[in-house]
Parts: C-alpha cells; sequence; structure tokens
C-alpha cells in the first residue's frame, strides 16, 4: 500500500482545482465560484470517506449543475475531467459539490489527513470534557506529537494536565522564565506546585544536562515542590542520573508517558455527552428559561427549499466548546394543513426527557462582536429571541 506525505495529498487537491478552474476559465463559466475545505466551509468533523475539497459557486456553474441551463455536453466533460484526475464528485446542496478520491487506499490517506486536521482545531486552552478525539488520536498515534508546533505541544499537555484534576496554568508561551505551565495541587496540608517545561524536540535531538539543570534551579529560587520536564525526544544519560539524584523532586516525561496520559483521558472522557451535566441541573435550567427564556435557549433554521426549525437549551459550556439538548417544539399557529405556520420551544416534562444520547451534542462555540454562537458541523444556533419561529415544509 502506498503512502502518501501529506505534500502529496496537498498537491493532488491543487492539482484538481487547477484542473477544474482551467476547463471552467476555457468555456467562460468560472464567475462567483471558489474552492473551500469542507473545515472552512462546515466548521465540522469530517466524515468517512472524506470530502476532499468543496467546490463552491453561483452563476453559470450553479445553472449547469442545476439544469437550468441549455447542457452543451459540459456536465458530462465535467464529470470525465473530474474521474480522470482519480477522483469523484456529487452535488450536495445545488451550491456546492463536493469531491472525494475514487482509490480506496488513496481515500484512507485523505481520511487520516482530514482526521489529523481536525485533531489540530481542538488543540484549545479550554475545551473542557466535551471532546476525546484528542486524546484518543494521540494515544494510538504518539509519533503524531512530532507534528505538532511547540505551542500545540504546551496547549495539549495543560489540557492533560486539566483532566487530571491538576489546577493547571498556561504560560504565554514567550516570555515565560523557561516555565511554560505551572501545577497546583491544592492539600489542607499545604498546596503543592510543579512547575513544567514542555520541549517539543525532533526525535535525534535529545535533552542536555544543562536544560534539566536549569529547570531545578528555577524550582529552587520559586520555592517549588516539584519538576516535570516533558519532551517528544528523550534525554541524555547524565540528564537522566541528574534528575535520579533529586530524590523525586523531579520527574522526566517522553512521548510514550504523553501517550499513556492522553490514553487515561480518552478513557476517563464519557461518550454519552448526557451525563455530563446532572438531571437536576437541566431541571432547574428548565425551569428558569420556561419563566423568562435566556441566552441558554437558542435556535437555528435548516432546510434546502423548506425552512425547518432546532431549538435547543444550553446545558454546559466553555470558552471553545458547549453541550447543547434538543427541545421539543410546539406549533402555535400554522396554514390549516400544518404544512406551513410558527412554532415555539417547549419547556415542559417533555423538555427534561431529551437529556439523553441521542439529543445532547456537543457543538463549537464563538464569539464574534460580542454574539455567541454555536456550529454543530451542520447548523448554527444563536440565542432565540423569543418570538414564534416561522416554518414551511412543502417542497
Amino acid at each position: 500500500m502506498q503512502a502518501y506525505s501529506d505534500h502529496e495529498l496537498i498537491a493532488k487537491i491543487s492539482a484538481l482545482h487547477a484542473a477544474i478552474e482551467h476547463w471552467a476559465r476555457a468555456k467562460d463559466l468560472w464567475f462567483d465560484c471558489g474552492f473551500q475545505t469542507y473545515e472552512e466551509h462546515s466548521d465540522g468533523e469530517p466524515g468517512s470517506p472524506a470530502i476532499v475539497s468543496l467546490l463552491c459557486f453561483d452563476g453559470p456553474l450553479h445553472s449547469l449543475f442545476n439544469g437550468f441551463s441549455d447542457d452543451d455536453g459540459s456536465y458530462d466533460e465535467f464529470h470525465a475531467l473530474v474521474h480522470s484526475l482519480g477522483f469523484e464528485c456529487e452535488n450536495q446542496d445545488g451550491s456546492t459539490v463536493a469531491f472525494f478520491a475514487t482509490d480506496p487506499h488513496l481515500s484512507s490517506a485523505f481520511d487520516s489527513y482530514f482526521h489529523w486536521r481536525w485533531v489540530c482545531s481542538l488543540i484549545q486552552p479550554d475545551c473542557d470534557d466535551v471532546y476525546e478525539e484528542m486524546y484518543a488520536h494521540f494515544a494510538q498515534r504518539p509519533d503524531d506529537l512530532h507534528r505538532l508546533d511547540w505551542r500545540e505541544f504546551e496547549i495539549l499537555l495543560h489540557r492533560i494536565f486539566q483532566n487530571q484534576g491538576f489546577h493547571s496554568e498556561l504560560g504565554p508561551g514567550r516570555g515565560d522564565g523557561g516555565i511554560d505551565i505551572r501545577l497546583l495541587q491544592r492539600d489542607p496540608i499545604g498546596d503543592l506546585l510543579t512547575l513544567v517545561q514542555a520541549k517539543k524536540y525532533a526525535p535525534h535531538r535529545k535533552i542536555q544536562l544543562d536544560a534539566v539543570a536549569a529547570l531545578h534551579g528555577i524550582a529552587a529560587v520559586e520555592g517549588a515542590q516539584k519538576t516535570l520536564f516533558v519532551t517528544t525526544s528523550a534525554y541524555e544519560p547524565v540528564a537522566k542520573r541528574f534528575a535520579a539524584r533529586t530524590s523525586g523532586a523531579m520527574a522526566l516525561a517522553a512521548s510514550h508517558d504523553v501517550a499513556t496520559w492522553c490514553d487515561a483521558a480518552s478513557a476517563g472522557i464519557i461518550a454519552d455527552k448526557s451525563i455530563l451535566v446532572s438531571k437536576s441541573h437541566v431541571s432547574r435550567v428548565v425551569a428558569d428559561v420556561s419563566r423568562v427564556p435566556d441566552h441558554r435557549v437558542v435556535h437555528a433554521t435548516y432546510g434546502y427549499n423548506t425552512t425547518l426549525n432546532s431549538f435547543a437549551l444550553v446545558i454546559k459550556e466553555t470558552k471553545h466548546a458547549a453541550l447543547l439538548m434538543a427541545l421539543p417544539n410546539q406549533i402555535v399557529s400554522h396554514d390549516g394543513y400544518g404544512q406551513a405556520g410558527y412554532e415555539v420551544p417547549v419547556f415542559d416534562d417533555s423538555a427534561l426527557a431529551m437529556q439523553n444520547a441521542d439529543t445532547v451534542w456537543r457543538t463549537k462555540r464563538n464569539v464574534d462582536d460580542g454574539r455567541v454562537s454555536y456550529w454543530d458541523g451542520s447548523k448554527g444556533y444563536r440565542r432565540w429571541n423569543g418570538r414564534p419561529a416561522s416554518f414551511n415544509r412543502a417542497d
């Protein structure tokens, strides 16, 4: 089986883009269109087989792909071109065409590549316990730690230590005085401070004595009880001997240790997101919003040639992630046939029944100009305005 590098995969996508644009320009069809990654288009988790690229269009290509203009053979010609490059395509929604690799081995390589891109997007200082994929990825592929940049490596460690129950303080990344992370363990007898130094080095670049000795010296000045040095490479024997002479005050860790920590973190994150929040908490939130709906009630519209509504309740959130629980809809007026009208969310006992694995899901949380939104990969939610939302099920 051929192994594909990231560079080779990117080159194949670039060749696909160039060939399509050249073809479309030659036919005077390249207007109001362009390419996007699935991540850029949806900000969602990639599926399998992975969407290699998306062609977003209006204008002449929109007419061609939706049968709104006379076809001079261009439609079949486009598909033949795409197939000749090793891809197939699918009209997604009338305004985007998705491309997939036809060769199973190449498709699998794209799956891995875009999954890696997704994992990297999860490396945020604060996503709490919503995403387990990040930990699982590095537990299974510790060599991928070398693909992170130095700051991503520090943030990953910070997240791991949070998961382990430490109060973790992530440093600024630059000008941190040689300390990347400070860990605090609360104890009735006295708090325990651990200073962490992280070095994302290539496997052949081993940690020298001066680096571990410097960390030990900083700990003495700051009054820290313990130190932890973490690297993606290894340690020179003299550095190991120095750490061994500190009577347990200094610990050395490498990639295999980080993989073990990630495995434990992944196992500790619950797949059923509905039980991350207590039923009593959800009951209180539902009771609160039933009296005066607030920012925790969110709404999204969706549908192709239809207008449908999805109401949800924010039951847990951090700076970058949130858990939403679906809310039932109730029609308050309609056209006599139930095909068009207005509906509102329901906050009675039927709402409490929505706290289960199928109707509690995770989203990415974003703030733009003070407005909070939640994106689950297919629908974008914002605060409900409190007014009945219109629906139209007629196609």
